[in-house]
This record gives structure tokens, sequence and C-alpha cells, in this order.
């Protein structure tokens, strides 16, 4: 395959960013993109020219580092797939591909196509702990929980912070990336006992970090590679509700 790209290119946060164009040929259809995108780089370091830097790690969809958009799409156009997992297949021959970072006030540029998605670590912080004593593996009937909430729960569990559901929004919220995390402790019996406390505490850090407010568009799902559902936002705003209400009259 043959492809131009047009690669977002920003020397750090403070700095002016700009698109720059590359020429890349005898891409395999078979490769990934980030496979691609270290074609590109050895082209470029070949040339004299600087790499682009880009977030990858595990290489397995599991991680959630790849954060790039590309042709608009938050993780690139097939569905319920991160970066890392999107092959070159999904392109045409002499296709021209849009690469940028994912675009969030809180999420600043540090170079390139690399953000710095630490806002997510402080909402994590700021409530994703249970006060249950430590120590050896329980027995596995010992607390039973429903296979509902279990499910549930597990669902939740499946978001991996990659950030798409704030890129892909309008208002850049990360209400879908909040719920998830929140909900999947706030489901179990363990994770009771500071429940209010928790969604409290972590609304309070995505609102501190600059994130914007959920309109309930439902970009953030869509692009949501491990399809986190919506109704984790409305579980969410109802604990968020419930715990205001026991505060003020507490």
């Amino acid at each position: 395959m043959k492809l131009t790209l047009k690669v977002w290119r920003q020397d750090g946060n403070d700095s002016d960013g700009r698109f720059e164009n590359y020429e890349l040929d005898g891409v395999s259809e078979d490769s990934s993109f980030l496979e691609m995108m270290d074609q590109l780089n050895e082209q470029l370091l070949s040339q004299g020219i600087e790499p682009v830097l880009f977030d990858h790690d595990c290489r397995e969809g599991i991680c959630g580092t790849c954060s790039l958009t590309i042709n608009g799409y938050a993780h690139g156009p097939e569905d319920s797939t991160t970066t890392c997992q999107l092959h070159m297949r999904k392109f045409r021959d002499g296709e021209t591909i849009t690469i940028e970072p994912f675009r969030a006030k809180a999420f600043p540029v540090v170079r390139d196509l690399v953000v710095d998605r630490s806002a997510f670590d402080r909402i994590t912080q700021a409530g994703g702990f249970i006060t249950v004593r430590t120590g050896s593996a329980p027995d596995g009937n010992a607390l039973p929980v429903a296979k509902s909430d279990s499910d549930k729960a597990m669902d939740a569990a499946a978001c991996i912070g990659c950030g798409a559901c704030v890129a892909s929004c309008k208002n850049a919220s990360a209400m879908l990336f909040t719920s998830a995390k929140a909900g999947h402790l706030n489901l179990l019996p363990q994770g009771q006992a500071e429940k209010d406390k928790r969604v409290l505490a972590m609304v309070s850090a995505m609102d501190e970090a600059g994130f914007g407010n959920c309109r309930n568009y439902g970009e953030c799902s869509a692009a949501c590679p491990k399809d986190i559902s919506l109704d984790y936002i409305a579980k969410l705003n109802r604990d968020h509700a419930k715990a205001k209400i026991k505060k003020f009259f507490s």
C-alpha cells in the first residue's frame, strides 16, 4: 500500500502545532496501525528527520495507552477497537490518513501525538479504593454477590482508561470514564462503605481537571473500545444526587 500521512507535529503544549505530510510506500495491509507508524519513523530516521512521538505499550488492546485520532475518529474508524488493534486493511491504497492527538483541555499535548492523561489518574485516586481488610484471598463464597451486580461490575471494570470517550465528546466530558470507575466499586458489597464519599470525590476531581459537562450525545460510548454503556453515567448521576442529599442533611 502507498499512503499519504497527514501527521500532527508539535514540540510541546506551549508551542504551535502543525500538520506535516509524509509519503509512505510498501505498507502491508496485514500490519497494525502502530506498526505502520513504526515504519514511518524508520523512514524519517533514515532521512535525518525527528521521528513522530506517539504513545504505545502492550499493543494488545489492554493497556489503553495508544491514543490517536485517525481521520476524525478516536482510535480510528473500526468499532470496539483500540489503535493498536486497527489494521491497515481498513484503509485504501493511495488514501490520505489524518493522524492527530486526542483533543481536550484536560489532555494537554506533551509532544506530537502524545497527550498527558494524568487527569484520569487523579480521578481514580480521588475515590478508587475500599477499606476492606487486605491479606490472603478470601473464600469465593464468603461474600455472596448477585450475578447481575457481578456482571455489571465486570463490564464497568473493562474500562482501560484510554480517553477515547473524552476525545470523541463535543464537550470533552469524562463522565463515561468516571462512571465506569465509580460503578465498578459501587456495584459490589465491598464498595458500599465509601460509596457516597467516593462518588462526590471523583466527580469533584473530574470537574477540577477541566473536563466538560455531559450532554448525553452518546459519542463516548460509541467510541469506547470496550463498549462501556451509557447506563453507567445514569447510575453515577443517581448516586451523586443521593450522596449530595445525604451530605446536606448529615
